[in-house]
């Protein structure tokens, strides 16, 4: 496969947890992978493993919730690549505060990374995917999108919120940039990542003993769902939303 036939996946979140195991499965699967995120250092960090073992990688730090600064980072991957095949929007903060505590720029802020950021990156390639009249966007939301936030959760209000708004653009853009483009969303219950692993152990045999499958989910079960939704072929799945929870949240 030359360069010029290589698929192109751009993952956000990508230093690590989710972003950084999809970034992975799909490397693998022979993607040449952009991994964007806020942390120019960690972005490095994690991408030296992959272009060690031999994969096109391209870093491009910024932040999400910048309309302009997305632009700017896609003009650069569309300058290198030419072209756009799947799009992971994974990006995202916790919130932890609850209403009577939380300030009107603290909630914007959720909302402008968590929501607003995946609008920006869909924004920014959907032109792309059109013209091609291919192209695939998986977006990362959560459980609590459905739920509320559970007592264990990392999470309040403001993040369900805005997960939930994901759920959303996620329906609303299936049905815009059909049919060549799909557009499905991911909600991942108790996952093991840096942002969750502390109120996790320390509640540990609480939350597994909530789960069907007995156990915490890592960044790879939900990696491997990513990879699944922007491989298979052919695909007649659009709009979807997969809880991926061990069965916690069965309803």
């Amino acid at each position: 496969m030359t360069a010029s036939e290589q698929k192109v996946a751009v993952v956000t979140g990508a230093a690590k947890g989710i972003g950084l195991a999809s970034c992975e499965r799909l490397a693998a699967a022979g993607f040449a992978v952009v991994m964007v995120d806020l942390d120019a250092g960690e972005l490095q960090e994690a991408a030296a493993a992959l272009t060690v073992a031999g994969h096109t990688v391209m870093v491009s730090a910024g932040d999400v919730s910048s309309f302009a600064g997305v632009q700017a980072q896609w003009a650069e991957i569309l300058a290198r690549f030419g072209r756009v095949d799947a799009l992971v929007n994974n990006a995202g903060i916790a919130q932890p505060k609850a209403l009577l505590e939380i300030t009107e720029e603290e909630f914007d802020r959720t909302i402008s990374i968590n929501l607003k950021g995946y609008f920006n990156w869909c924004k920014a390639v959907a032109q792309t995917m059109i013209d091609q009249q291919y192209g695939r966007i998986v977006n990362i939301s959560s459980v609590s999108a459905n739920t509320g936030a559970a007592p264990s959760a990392v999470s309040k209000f403001a993040y369900c919120a805005a997960k939930a708004g994901v759920l959303g653009l996620t329906r609303g853009l299936a049905k815009e940039l059909a049919p060549h483009v799909t557009v499905n969303a991911i909600c991942p219950g108790s996952i093991m990542t840096a942002l969750t692993e502390k109120l996790i152990m320390s509640n540990r045999a609480m939350i597994e003993s909530s789960i069907p499958m007995g156990r915490i989910g890592t960044p790879l079960d939900v990696a491997v769902v990513v990879e699944f939704l922007i491989t298979v072929e052919p695909s007649f799945i659009t709009g979807e939303i997969i809880d991926v929870d061990g069965g916690q949240w069965v309803n």
